[in-house]
């Protein structure tokens, strides 16, 4: 049972691992359309598309009578609240088989989807469907989410129903490296915003924004960045963020209850009568921490969630760019980051998604931030110096970035390029 704060520190300090032992695990969304219709999948057409998957090895995870996603090996197809599909990926070694899994499940997703009549959108916000226009699925939890979110938020139904990120899981060696770690990942947001902007149009018309995914996110109940987080966040510091947190559901036996009117502290002191005053255990922490949604989080791994979806040509770049800083170029990124100010670091994550490039962080924009950043984490990259059967290193995953700074356009650039001609939906469509 977790009774205490000490028991959510050694939670945190089970997470420890050898730097040799050091994982990577990518998750990331897709939006799926009829291609007849151009609107979103309903969950009927899910089910014919998981029952497809089949074929190549995945097995059904059910929930009660309804199959909400799907398992293989160490991944899962989790099914999100528009039928937005999210490959969790297995924790991996290196870049080179973390892309290799993506390259598989993208094989096995275009036999599929073609078969069914589907499209594919790799977009940070669905560039096509009014709110109304998205289906639901039987997911239980989703049903609590969408009836309390929108009292903490007023974009959070469009974050649930209309986003798609790229998210990358990264492991720490001790409470001082997830220190470092933490501290830099949060005064990277702003970078990672304009940097993997891809959320340009918004019900087929350009939104004004690089990443409206970022600023639906921003404006989304229990997310953002929180001034805290700045605050050299150790295990203990995030344990009490973590118990003073609203509560966004329990799970009491296989039904979700609201949990509105409570936080995690309440439910360690056995306050929660709606469930007889049970006292909550390591799954229900998990769950808990699973349900704080700022653009980073810590569980027994750091999870970094600033990136919106990127096209398949470029999926593997931002947890290569990542991996270089924090697994390669820990100490030197570090140095950098620890001269800013956080007051000025939280005003660029404020204004890039509108922005992008052209924001200003601590004198400079974001487009000379990432310059210098993508050569530090090249220098990682090339010090971890990890080949594949080619014998290239992880640097190769990073090319799709050093194009993007050199010609200063982010993929929401070439998407209101691309559509703003001719306004044709087929060009938001995967190739």
């Amino acid at each position: 049972m977790i009774t205490n704060k000490k028991h959510i520190i050694n939670y945190f300090n089970s997470g420890i691992r050898d730097t040799k032992d050091f994982k990577i695990g990518i998750e990331h969304e897709k939006f799926l359309f009829d291609q007849n219709k151009n609107k979103r999948a309903d969950y009927k057409t899910i089910l014919k598309m998981f029952n497809a998957l089949s074929e190549f090895g995945w097995k059904p995870i059910m929930e009660k009578q309804n199959i909400i996603g799907l398992q293989k090996e160490g991944k899962n197809i989790t099914l999100e609240p528009g039928n937005q599909i999210e490959l969790s990926g297995d924790k991996l070694n290196n870049i080179h088989e973390a892309c290799a899994e993506s390259q598989d499940y993208l094989f096995e997703l275009k036999q599929v989807t073609k078969k069914i009549g589907l499209k594919i959108v790799s977009a940070g916000f669905d560039p096509i469907s009014a709110l109304s226009e998205v289906p639901n699925n039987p997911k239980q939890r989703y049903e609590v989410m969408t009836r309390d979110m929108p009292n903490g938020g007023s974009l959070s139904l469009d974050m649930m129903y209309r986003t798609c990120g790229t998210q990358l899981n990264l492991d720490y060696n001790s409470e001082e490296d997830f220190i470092k770690k933490f501290k830099i990942i949060n005064s990277l947001v702003p970078i990672s915003i304009a940097l993997f902007a891809n959320s340009s149009i918004v019900e087929k018309k350009n939104s004004g924004y690089m990443s409206y995914r970022s600023k639906v996110w921003q404006e989304t109940s229990r997310g953002g960045l929180p001034e805290v987080f700045f605050d050299n966040m150790n295990f203990e510091k995030y344990a009490d963020f973590a118990i003073n947190f609203p509560l966004l559901f329990i799970q009491n036996d296989k039904e979700y209850l609201s949990g509105a009117n409570y936080t995690f502290s309440d439910f360690m002191n056995g306050k929660i009568q709606e469930i007889n005053n049970k006292l909550p255990t390591e799954d229900d922490l998990a769950t808990h921490l699973s349900t704080i949604f700022t653009e980073n989080r810590l569980k027994k791994y750091i999870e970094l969630r600033s990136m919106d979806t990127c096209g398949w040509d470029c999926l593997c770049a931002g947890p290569a760019f990542n991996t270089g800083i924090l697994y390669g170029n820990l100490d030197e990124t570090f140095e950098l980051i620890s001269k800013w100010d956080k007051n000025k670091i939280i005003n660029a994550y404020l204004e890039a998604p509108k922005k992008g490039f052209n924001t200003e962080l601590m004198g400079k924009d974001l487009l000379y931030w990432s310059s210098l950043l993508l050569n530090l984490s090249k220098k990682g990259l090339e010090s971890r110096d990890i080949l594949n059967k080619s014998g290239e290193n992880e640097t190769k995953f990073l090319n799709h970035l050093e194009k993007l700074i050199h010609n200063k356009t982010t993929s929401a650039d070439h998407m209101i390029n691309k559509f703003s001609k001719d306004e044709n939906l087929t060009e938001l469509y995967d190739k």
